[in-house]
């Protein structure tokens, strides 16, 4: 909830709401692809430095990402019922502010990431600037949330290097799911904001497909559930995570079945997009089980 106009927040809190920690939601739903790539990569038994090197890059990740958004529509957030309590937005904070936050975070990024080996520092290199100019996208580019979802997938690619030193194709099956996936349940969270979008003239996938919004996140699911299935099957992941992954594919029908219902209310949205997160748990429970029993 936004502060009381009467209760003047300490600059901590508010520092925190800008990197968006006060909801952890959004961060764990990042770090959920990078801990199925580890766990999957190490045979459920990743090296416990690394498990924490993981965690705390993704964590530093996510906040700079978010106050680099935040910095890009510190103009157009205002206007937006859902943004206008922002930091940046409601002026709480300052620019200069912001661009030092932004900038602590992907130096603590960064340091962690000198931990891994020159393949996992290359990939890192390159996420930057598609974590940095994704606002950019929604102001230049049809379907904005794409671009987020390729971020996410250097999330899987990012741990699987550092395990293995390579790609091979159980990364690129993990990564391609994980890039359906987010693309799927960005566009059910960005649905509650067409009018707005519309209004300010920036882009978003759910105003791009339109009427057809259920019909493409259904389709995006069910690549989702396949490319997960294949690679189960490629990495011999077992009868556990195959019930796990059962579970994600009813809840994703449903997800599908619920968005086909017009006029959902607003809640209905950040509830499938919270479900999501505990899927993704879900699965990694079932990654970690059938990686160890097979």
């Amino acid at each position: 909830m936004p502060p009381s106009s009467s209760i003047v927040e300490p600059t901590w809190k508010t520092v925190i709401r800008l990197m968006r920690w006060d909801k952890p939601t959004g961060r764990l739903i990042l770090m959920v692809p990078a801990l199925w790539s580890l766990f999957v990569a190490a045979e459920g038994k990743p090296d416990t430095l690394l498990l924490a090197v993981i965690i705390c890059g993704s964590l530093a990740t996510s906040a700079g990402g978010c106050v680099v958004n935040d910095l890009w529509d510190r103009n157009i957030d205002p206007q937006v019922e859902r943004t206008r309590n922002r930091p940046l937005a409601s002026r709480a904070l300052t620019v200069r502010t912001g661009i030092v936050i932004a900038v602590v975070s992907f130096l603590c990024a960064i340091g962690f990431a000198l931990y891994l080996n020159p393949l996992s520092i290359l990939l890192c290199a390159l996420a930057s600037p598609v974590i940095v100019l994704y606002p950019l996208a929604k102001r230049v580019f049809p379907v904005p949330q794409l671009v987020l979802a390729i971020a996410w997938g250097f999330a899987v690619l990012i741990p699987w290097s550092a395990v293995s030193g390579r790609l091979d194709l159980g990364a690129w099956l993990l990564c391609g799911a994980t890039v359906l996936w987010t693309l799927g349940f960005d566009t059910v969270y960005a649905i509650p904001d067409r009018k707005y979008d519309k209004q300010l003239g920036v882009n978003s996938s759910a105003r791009f497909f339109g009427s057809s919004t259920p019909e493409v996140v259904g389709l995006l699911f069910m690549g989702t559930g396949i490319l997960l299935l294949w690679l189960g099957v490629y990495e011999g992941l077992g009868p556990l995570y195959m019930v796990t992954w059962a579970i994600a594919c009813g809840m994703w029908l449903m997800h599908y079945r619920k968005l086909r219902h017009q006029r959902q209310p607003a809640h209905v949205y950040g509830q499938i997009f919270r479900q999501n997160v505990i899927l993704g748990f879900v699965l990694l429970g079932g990654m970690i089980a059938g990686s160890l029993v097979g």
